[in-house]
């Protein structure tokens, strides 16, 4: 899965949403809430580091058992230091990518969520940078 360019959070809006001060049911409906309760930042709810974080939009399918597909904006935090199992950011060898981060014993690997693509063992000869850690997902509804 290829990754596009890194979009820093300093380019984000200063846009508020109005926030509906009802929760919506998933279940049976329950009746309409017409009114507003204040506005909401995303920002202020998705990132905690703004100087460390940016977004990134994904292209492919290698990730798609972990609910990253192809179109969806990730939001990648660079102060949180990666740990195993967790879903990076990764340059490998002038490439970047995202996968989950492995780690076993001294081996590191980069695994997809997808059982098409084999698990990539970073070795000596190889160059890996990890840009940061993927702290959530934006979906386009589908």
């Amino acid at each position: 899965m290829i990754v596009g360019q890194p979009i820093p959070f300093e380019a984000r809006t200063q846009r508020r949403i109005p926030m509906a001060s009802a929760s919506v049911q998933a279940g049976f409906p329950s009746p309409a809430d017409d009114h507003l309760e204040r506005s909401l930042d995303l920002n202020e709810h998705l990132v905690s580091n703004p100087a460390a974080t940016f977004f990134v939009r994904v292209q492919g399918n290698s990730m798609k058992d972990a609910g990253i597909v192809e179109g969806d904006t990730l939001i990648v935090d660079r102060s949180v230091a990666p740990k195993d199992r967790q879903i990076v950011i990764a340059m490998l060898d002038g490439e970047f990518t995202v996968k989950r981060l492995r780690k076993r014993g001294k081996r590191v690997f980069l695994q997809a969520e997808n059982p098409e693509f084999a698990p990539i063992e970073i070795s000596e000869n190889q160059e890996l940078t990890i840009w940061g850690v993927v702290t959530f997902v934006i979906h386009r509804p589908r």
